[in-house]
């Protein structure tokens, strides 16, 4: 039987590989563990789970650590995943600058740096790009014992699956074969995302919703977007792309968005348009410390937490709108957890109360009720959220399986 053209489903390679990652994702998260109990938690077969431990150790991906008490016979051998010897790059491709950080598998940053980037077209933005990844390689040979894959995130389209970037909304791309043209370049697998949804899934492994299996984050940057996570994956739908929360209108008669529609929550809550509301109320003779010249989205934040009270009124209205926005998701995903990211999460005191009532009032009281609203415990600038494809890649056995085949 086939799915959608996919290999047949008993294929012995693909067996092979849920069967490997099955057991690595028992020992980077439950370990240390024994042979005897990463059997009787995966059902695999002793003999199986002896071999694909065999091969990891053989790898280096794990390793024995001090053995378990006995419970009256011969005592168990504890395994860990070994998360030092291997590092990943991650690269956050923004508009202006991209941000280049090494990883080690535990998610922890040994080294990072950022570049500037033309905004002329794509051959130009890929010819800086991977000439700073070299320049970072060249940085970091002392540091890297095995590098093991590159990540990158952006905003705009991009097919997960192919690795093609589809649309950049501050640069024109044609089909751009981002992931294929990697691993040309530097011989190493490769992977491409959604800016926010990677963020999402980077606080599902190492952030705030880590305890949780569904949940949504919300980030407001330049734009207004959504990750999305079920059962513990990113919802992607059949095309790869989901999330646009900021194209859903909270005010009709508002101002005209660049999607065509009017009052879209990303033309009162993103970034700029913050600044903007700003400016015009300043024009307009509100009383305020802020200034033409000082005030930008940290500015404005600032200003809300020492009690400026026009810029606690707008941040307080911007809650209020994504809120709205925030309670139609809650409504429709019913997630265990909202995180909120991005700059304006700095004025978290005046936004989240806002917020909040806005949810209390919208969603229904069986998915509001006990829901809690956090703020990321990620650098919204970082990119974390790279590696958390690198990580998943690891755990759903795509990476796994191709460094056990380089061994």
């Amino acid at each position: 039987m086939t799915l959608g053209g996919q290999a047949p489903i008993g294929n012995v390679d693909l067996v092979k590989q849920l069967n490997s990652a099955a057991v690595y994702r028992l020992i980077d998260q439950s370990g240390p563990i024994s042979r005897i109990q990463i059997a009787d938690i995966s059902q695999l077969a002793p003999a199986s789970i002896t071999k694909i431990t065999r091969q990891l150790l053989e790898r280096g991906l794990i390793r024995e650590v001090d053995q378990q008490a006995s419970t009256g016979g011969r005592r168990a051998i504890s395994i860990v995943a070994e998360t030092k010897a291997f590092q990943a790059i991650a690269v956050r491709l923004g508009r202006h600058d991209t941000t280049i950080t090494l990883y080690d598998l535990t998610g922890k940053a040994l080294h990072e740096e950022f570049t500037p980037l033309p905004e002329t077209n794509q051959q130009a933005l890929e010819d800086v790009l991977f000439s700073a990844i070299t320049r970072f390689i060249e940085q970091i040979q002392r540091k890297s014992r095995e590098l093991i894959a590159i990540s990158v995130i952006l905003p705009g389209l991009v097919d997960p699956y192919s690795g093609v970037v589809r649309f950049m909304p501050h640069i024109k791309v044609n089909q751009w074969p981002l992931v294929e043209n990697l691993r040309k370049r530097f011989g190493m697998p490769a992977f491409v995302g959604h800016d926010i949804r990677s963020l999402a899934l980077a606080e599902h492994y190492f952030g705030a919703t880590r305890d949780c299996d569904d949940a949504i984050l919300v980030r407001i940057h330049r734009g207004t977007g959504a990750g999305i996570i079920v059962n513990g994956q990113i919802f992607l739908g059949s095309n790869g792309n989901v999330g646009e929360i900021g194209h859903i209108q909270v005010d009709p008669l508002g101002e005209r968005c660049y999607c065509g529609n009017f009052g879209c929550l990303e033309t009162i809550a993103a970034n700029g348009a913050i600044e903007q509301r700003i400016r015009h109320l300043l024009s307009q003779g509100y009383p305020s410390k802020l200034t033409q010249d000082d005030c930008q989205i940290g500015a404005i934040c600032k200003a809300a937490n020492r009690g400026d009270v026009l810029a606690c009124e707008v941040i307080e209205q911007v809650g209020h709108q994504l809120g709205k926005a925030v309670a139609i998701a809650i409504n429709l995903f019913n997630p265990q957890k909202v995180v909120l990211a991005g700059e304006i999460t700095e004025a978290h005191k005046i936004l989240l109360p806002a917020v909040q009532r806005c949810i209390e009032n919208q969603a229904l009281i069986g998915f509001r009720q006990n829901l809690p609203v956090v703020i990321s415990s990620l650098d919204h600038g970082s990119a974390i959220g790279a590696f958390a494809l690198v990580k998943r890649a690891m755990l759903n056995g795509v990476l796994l399986q191709s460094l056990l085949e380089t061994s």
